[in-house]
């Protein structure tokens, strides 16, 4: 019978947050170029306040 166990998983949070940052410039980049500065000035400010929602959620639990 074999006793290996699994070692730890590798940590992707680096790449999975390299991975958001370039996704959200080609999607603002994109918006931009179709519909102008301001959508994507609204999106970004959407995002940025479901951010301090998620993070106050999360600090008051």
């Amino acid at each position: 019978m074999n006793d290996d166990r699994p070692g730890a998983a590798p940590n992707y949070t680096t790449a999975a947050l390299t991975m958001m940052a370039i996704n959200l410039i080609w999607v603002f980049g994109l918006l931009w170029a179709i519909f102008g500065f301001v959508p994507v000035l609204l999106v970004a400010l959407a995002l940025h306040h479901g951010i301090d929602r998620l993070s106050a959620r999360r600090n008051a639990g």
